[in-house]
C-alpha cells in the first residue's frame, strides 16, 4: 500500500542509500527524495532508483533549484523533483521531462503560479509557519483536486490535525532520518510514522 508520505533523506551518504531505501520501502514509504545539498546526491538517487526499479516507488531529489539539476536527476534515474521554492523554469523543465514536480509554496500567489507552470502538486513550506489554519484558508481558493503536502512542522504527532485541515500528504525529514542514525533506527521510525499516518487517516 502506497501512502502520501515523502521521505526526505537530507545528508544521506551514497554508501547508505541501498540499506536506507530498503527499510523505507519495506515500511510502506515509497516516495523518497535525496536533497541536492547532500553528499553526492546523484549517486544516492541512482542507487535508490535501481533499488526501486519495477515497483511503483517514486525516487528523486529535493532542494532542486535549477534546470541543470533537473536534467542531472533525470539522468540518474530520478522521477521526482521537489524544491523549496516555486521556480517556473524548474517546474516547466521537470514536466517536460515527464517527471513529477512538487515546488515549495507559501502564498496563494506562489501556488497559482506553480500550478499554471504545470506543477504536479504543491509543497506547503514551511508548514510550521503556515499552520493548519493557513492551509484551510488557502484551500478555499485553490482549484478542486489540487494536491498539497505539508512539509516542515508536520509529523506523526499532528498528522490528524493536518489531514482534517485538508493536507493530502507529508514530507518527512528529521523525524524520519538523520545522517547519524542506524538502519535499525530509521526502520523503527518509518514503521512508527506509517502506523501514525494510518491511524490518523482512519480517524477522518
Amino acid at each position: 500500500m502506497s501512502r502520501p508520505l515523502i521521505a526526505i533523506l537530507r545528508g544521506l551518504e551514497p554508501r547508505d542509500a541501498a540499506a536506507m531505501g530498503s527499510v523505507l520501502l519495506d515500511a510502506g514509504i515509497t516516495r523518497i527524495e535525496v536533497p541536492m545539498n547532500s553528499p553526492q546526491p546523484l549517486q544516492s538517487i541512482a542507487t535508490l532508483a535501481k533499488l526501486a526499479r519495477g515497483s511503483d516507488a517514486l525516487i528523486g531529489a529535493g532542494t532542486v533549484l535549477t534546470v541543470d539539476e533537473v536534467q542531472s536527476v533525470a539522468l540518474a534515474g530520478g522521477r521526482l523533483i521537489v524544491s523549496p521554492n516555486a521556480d517556473v523554469e524548474v517546474i516547466k523543465a521537470t514536466r517536460a521531462m515527464k517527471m513529477e514536480s512538487w515546488p515549495g509554496i507559501f502564498t496563494p500567489t506562489e501556488a497559482f503560479m506553480a500550478l499554471k507552470a504545470g506543477a504536479t502538486g504543491l509543497k506547503l513550506f514551511p508548514g510550521s509557519m503556515a499552520g493548519t489554519e493557513g492551509l484551510k484558508a488557502m484551500r478555499a481558493v485553490l482549484p478542486r483536486g489540487t494536491q498539497v503536502y505539508a512539509v516542515g512542522g508536520a509529523g506523526p504527532e499532528n498528522f490528524g490535525a493536518w489531514l482534517k485541515a485538508s493536507a493530502d500528504g507529508f514530507g518527512l525529514g528529521s523525524a524520519l532520518f538523520k545522517p547519524d542514525m542506524s538502519v535499525e533506527d530509521v526502520a523503527q521510525r518509518a514503521a512508527d510514522i506509517v502506523a501514525a499516518y494510518d491511524e490518523a487517516a482512519r480517524g477522518l
